[in-house]
């Protein structure tokens, strides 16, 4: 069984920009542990992508905070998530699942059985609709979460996500928080 992490829009606008919380800030060394703990070529990411029109958008019209947009310095990974994904497949998508990523990784799940695990941000938009996407695409392979590598747009939305995936049977895990205090260096 192949073992793949997406992580989600870990982007600048979402971590410290424009829609940044401080939630977000604190699950940064977190993901970058996970990243570590897989092959590169076991991992895909997301970046939320829109345009210079985002604010006419039927998004915009009901987020109405510019954010992500393409080529702009809150559209790019973080820093140092972008130096661990050297080599893993990113996906720009418009909205927020992934429907090219369900596609890819349920013909992946044809030729190999998948085990697939999201982390990222916001637990309550991104992460859930694509985890719910790759649940109705493929509903056989184990799907799971790390909820220590996941932030939501306040905490109580973020447990509220947790459990409506808890009940689409998207299995919730808890790794190891890490502290903030350690050391940045190997990164």
């Amino acid at each position: 069984m192949k073992k793949i992490l997406i992580v989600i829009d870990m982007q600048n606008d979402f971590i410290d920009g424009s829609l940044g919380t401080k939630e977000a800030v604190a699950i940064v060394e977190n993901v970058k542990d996970k990243i570590r703990s897989y092959p590169k070529e076991n991992i895909y990411a997301t970046r939320d992508s829109h345009q210079k029109n985002y604010l006419e958008t039927q998004e915009g019209q009901n987020l109405p905070v510019a954010h992500c947009i393409k080529g702009t310095k809150g559209w790019r990974v973080h820093k140092e998530i972008q130096a661990l994904l050297r080599g893993a497949k990113i996906i720009n998508k418009p909205t927020f699942g992934s429907v090219t990523l369900a596609k890819k990784l349920a013909k992946e799940n044809k030729a190999e059985q998948l085990e697939i695990e999201l982390v990222g941000l916001c637990t309550d938009i991104c992460v859930i609709s694509n985890a719910l996407l790759l649940k109705a695409f493929m509903p056989e392979v184990r799907i799971s979460v790390d909820a220590n590598c996941c932030a939501g747009v306040t905490p109580e939305k973020h447990a509220a996500a947790l459990e409506t995936m808890k009940s689409c049977q998207i299995q919730v895990t808890e790794s190891p928080k890490v502290s903030v205090f350690r050391s940045n260096s190997g990164t």
